[in-house]
């Protein structure tokens, strides 16, 4: 005999992005899934059915699980878009009214549900497309094309060698203005210089002149 858990609102709740492990197929871009399909792990479906989800414009959900009786190991899941199920927007204890945060659940039916089988496979066993609300389609930004990347990195690296040539032609303008305020420094230290031997001589010579008065 095998126990279904189903998953709820409380610490039990697993919600993923559909964006949060992102696989690679061969042929169609964007399978569907269908009843029959055959996983080699449980990890492999779900990153499969988060992948479906992340195209379509949907997030996933882990609603229940069913674990063998006989060593509590689980044997099959059901994940669902989050907004599967509904929530009440408040409750009351006694005279007291909680209210609940605001219920993103609408009551889709959309879901999946996976099973172990022997020896070790998942196979999904029933497969629900359609929503009851609207869906958030993806622009295809997220992962641009190979040719696109190629571009961009032709763009980047553009600009890098345009930066090393303002970096180099405004080194080349700190070494000129520095070498102009040696060569002024020079020659003001020798006008200083020269200066500063006139007056000394003027000087001299006023003594020369004040001996014989």
């Amino acid at each position: 005999m095998d126990l279904e858990n189903p998953v709820g609102d409380g610490t039990g709740t697993t919600e993923r992005s559909a964006a949060a492990d992102s696989a690679v197929y061969e042929g169609d871009p964007n399978p569907e899934p269908y009843e029959g399909m055959v996983f080699e792990s449980e990890e492999a479906a779900k990153n499969f059915y988060d992948e479906y989800a992340r195209h379509v414009g949907f997030v996933t959900r882990i609603v229940s699980s069913r674990r063998s009786e006989r060593d509590g190991s689980i044997i099959s899941r059901r994940l669902a878009c989050n907004k599967e199920g509904f929530n009440l927007n408040s409750r009351k204890i006694g005279r007291v009214q909680i209210r609940k945060r605001e219920s993103k659940r609408e009551g889709c039916m959309a879901m999946i549900l996976i099973k172990r089988e022997k020896p070790g496979k998942w196979i999904v066993t029933k497969f629900m497309k359609d929503h009851n609300h609207p869906l958030m389609v993806s622009s295809g930004k997220d992962h641009p094309t190979p040719d696109e990347k190629d571009k961009k990195i032709r763009e980047l690296s553009l600009e890098l060698h345009r930066a090393n040539q303002r970096l180099a032609a405004c080194r080349e303008q700190l070494h000129t203005f520095i070498r102009y305020i040696e060569e002024h420094t020079y020659h003001l230290s020798g006008t200083v210089d020269d200066v500063v031997n006139n007056i000394k001589e003027i000087e001299s010579r006023d003594k020369e002149l004040s001996q014989y008065r």
